[in-house]
């Protein structure tokens, strides 16, 4: 199935029935007076999360949708059908924005919930409504009121508790298939993940996590270069970032020079979700000796000025890995206890999650706002939004925790 995170489409709702204009005629019953009922409400259409889907592709070829009108009012007071709702399903995780004004509409996060896009039009009044002790035989109605119409934008973010960041062949999607179930497709050559990937680690029985894992990241990809841009939203609501770093690349490139370029587009993409809780993850331990392991390390942790936890493995050979994934799990709990605790802690992250959708949608009407550029004949365009960014000065007295595991 084709992957499709991002979809236009034009939602119309009905439009109300007709109120009708009657008068009753039975025999043996004179001045029989007004009967014409109302017309029925036309339908609204929701949009509801279906844990069922994972893509947009239903939404890519088929762009319009009409819920159906209100049925016009009949004699004898019979009000008009009230016309059908049209429910959408999407993924969990899609955004509903209005293509005109950029507004929010809502998200859906949860299975289940259900969301009004577009309000159908109120029903027409019959000739009855206008009956009064002065107007007997009233010959008014009302037309039925349109439906609303809009234009929206529906933006997926895969739902994931860790995501995978780092270059084209770090060793991301060999990390998945170590740690999970999921088969993502490996290979010995870049871009070999087109399309993000999700696995399920299960620690204990009854414990576990989802892994997403996005296309590979180049240098320039905040510019739009590489696939790794399109996809860098859907690490906007994860809860901790794996940088994954190859400790021994064929090319060459040097570890820590490929750190740094991670580290340079996450900020530029956003500052933002570079707050986020990383850790940092030295893959392919066992492609080199292990008395250069230490000095391998120390090369990437000066060059990033890094503080937080750094853990060496080989995610082929699983070296390591168990040991990650137990740290993870433990993780998610002290920061659900956190959530659940602390109202500070709480309303810290849900502005830091906020930030962090305002700078990506930012980012990504940019890079469409330069390609609509180049598509029109423009020659070049210059980068729009500013790349600076001030470095906070870090205490690094006690130095970064190095975490060794030797199965």
């Amino acid at each position: 199935m084709k992957f499709v995170d991002e979809v236009s489409i034009r939602v119309k709702a009905g439009d109300g029935g007709n109120g009708a204009m009657s008068f009753r005629r039975e025999k043996f019953i004179e001045n029989g007076g007004p009967n014409g009922g109302d017309g029925g409400d036309g339908g609204s259409i929701y949009m509801m999360a279906d844990e069922n889907l994972n893509t947009l592709v239903d939404y890519r070829y088929t762009r319009h949708f009409d819920a159906e009108r209100g049925s016009n009012g009949g004699s004898t007071d019979c009000t008009g059908k009230k016309g059908e709702d049209l429910i959408l399903r999407v993924p969990v995780g899609t955004t509903v924005i209005d293509s005109a004004t950029q507004e929010v509409i809502g998200d859906l996060t949860k299975a289940g919930q259900k969301l009004m896009v577009v309000q159908g039009g109120w029903h027409g009044l019959g000739n009855t409504r206008f009956k009064s002790s002065t107007n007997r035989a009233p010959r008014q109605t009302t037309p039925g009121k349109p439906g609303e119409q809009r234009d929206l934008k529906l933006e997926m973010k895969v739902l994931a508790d860790v995501g995978l960041l780092g270059l084209p062949n770090a060793g991301k999607s060999t990390f998945i298939r170590s740690v999970s179930a999921a088969k993502p497709k490996v290979a010995d050559y870049p871009f070999t993940t087109l399309v993000p990937n999700l696995g399920v680690v299960s620690v204990d029985r009854w414990k576990s996590f989802v892994v997403a894992d996005i296309p590979g990241l180049i240098e320039g990809a905040s510019d739009g270069a590489g696939l790794g841009i399109r996809f860098l939203k859907h690490l906007a609501r994860t809860r901790l970032l794996l940088h994954l770093v190859d400790m021994a690349p064929l090319d060459d490139t040097s570890a820590p020079d490929a750190a740094e370029v991670i580290v340079n587009e996450l900020i530029k993409f956003s500052p933002s979700l570079a707050e986020r809780d990383r850790w940092l993850v030295l893959n392919k331990c066992d492609q080199i000796l292990e008395e250069e392991h230490e000095e391998r390390v120390k090369e990437i942790v000066d060059r990033l000025e890094w503080t937080g936890p750094v853990y060496v493995i080989s995610a082929i050979a699983k070296i390591g890995t168990e040991r990650l994934c137990h740290d993870i799990m433990r993780y998610m709990e002290d920061r659900a206890d956190r959530l659940a605790n602390d109202p500070a802690y709480k309303e810290e992250l849900a502005d830091l999650d906020q930030r962090i959708e305002d700078e990506a949608r930012a980012q990504l009407q940019a890079l469409d706002d330069k390609r609509a550029l180049r598509r029109s004949g423009v020659k070049s365009v210059h980068d729009i939004g500013d790349d600076d960014w001030d470095e906070e000065d870090v205490d690094d007295e006690d130095g970064p925790e190095i975490i060794y595991v030797r199965d």
